[in-house]
């Protein structure tokens, strides 16, 4: 069965107090998540995953990097690629080969997924779940004589709005 969970809706766009209330808790569960595997989730962690939250799609360092420069103007590159290691070590947020960016898990603590689906233009992400063709995949993989190096397989797609923009 493939259940599909994409983002929440569009975050960073008129955020209502629900929106708010809806990261606030996710945050929690991160602060959590990170207390019970001995880790901490500090100041700039927290920030760097708040941000990517708050947005539709997901960013590249760099422009992460923009994104929280009023909140830590002396952040600098390589504070941002390490708080994205770790977020990413813990599972809260993706590293996304594809374009070369990273967005929040959209349901980290919560059940598994499998795949990720990631819109080339516009970084979109959808986070999928099919356990079966990901055992067929990881068999075809197998025959090849190799083996999958981690759980997550990442789909390059066009999501439906660039495929309209692209029709249009």
């Amino acid at each position: 069965m493939i259940s599909n969970t994409p983002h929440d809706p569009p975050r960073g766009r008129g955020h209502t107090h629900q929106g708010d209330q809806a990261i606030g808790q996710r945050l929690r569960i991160a602060e959590d998540l990170c207390r019970r595997r001995g880790t901490r989730l500090t100041p700039i962690r927290r920030l760097i995953l708040e941000t990517l939250l708050r947005r539709p799609t997901s960013l590249k360092a760099y422009d992460l990097l923009e994104a929280i420069r009023d909140a830590q103007p002396g952040a600098a590159p390589p504070t941002v690629y390490r708080a994205l290691d770790f977020l990413t070590e813990q599972g809260l947020i993706h590293r996304l080969d594809a374009i070369n960016a990273w967005t929040a898990c959209s349901d980290a603590g919560g059940e598994p997924h499998d795949l990720l689906v990631v819109c080339t233009r516009c970084g979109a992400v959808a986070e999928l779940s099919d356990p079966g063709l990901s055992a067929q995949l990881a068999a075809c993989v197998a025959r090849s004589g190799y083996a999958l190096a981690g759980h997550e397989t990442e789909l390059r797609a066009l999501c439906a709005d660039c495929q309209a923009a692209e029709r249009a």
